[in-house]
C-alpha cells in the first residue's frame, strides 16, 4: 500500500575522489588526503610523486582541495592572468617597468634616450 511505505531520501551525489595529475596527465592518479582537524589538504600523486597542500575547513572537500591545484598551476604559468584588479588599481606608474624600445629590422632601437640625443652636436 502507499500509506504503509516510507518517504525516501534525496540521493546523496557522490563528489570525485581521484583526478587526473597536471603534470603527468594520467587518470585518477591523484588522490587526496583531508585531515580537518590540522586543517591540511593533501594531494599526491602515484605516478609522479607530485604532492600539493591546502587549507581547508569543515566544509571543504577534496574536490576544493585539486581545484586549489589547478588555480595555483594556472597562476603560476599566467601570473598576469591571475592578479586580481585591486593590485593593479593600487600599482603606481614608476612601479611599471618601462615599455620596451622600438626597434628596427636589425634589432637596433629607433629611439635615443635622453643622453644619446646629443652626441652629433658639437
Amino acid at each position: 500500500r502507499k500509506s504503509a511505505r516510507k518517504p525516501q531520501g534525496k540521493k546523496k551525489t557522490k563528489l570525485d575522489t581521484s583526478f587526473r595529475c597536471l603534470l603527468c596527465n594520467h587518470e585518477e592518479s591523484v588522490t587526496v588526503n583531508m585531515d580537518k582537524q590540522q586543517r591540511i589538504g593533501t594531494l599526491r600523486c602515484k605516478v609522479c610523486s607530485a604532492r600539493f597542500e591546502s587549507a581547508v575547513t569543515h566544509l571543504s572537500d577534496a574536490v576544493d582541495v585539486y581545484s586549489d591545484w589547478v588555480d595555483a598551476c594556472n597562476q603560476v604559468n599566467q601570473p598576469d592572468e591571475y592578479a586580481s584588479d585591486d593590485s593593479r588599481a593600487r600599482r603606481r606608474p614608476a612601479d611599471r617597468p618601462p615599455p620596451p624600445a622600438a626597434r628596427d629590422e636589425y634589432g637596433v632601437p629607433t629611439q635615443l634616450s635622453e643622453n644619446e640625443s646629443d652626441i652629433d652636436d658639437f
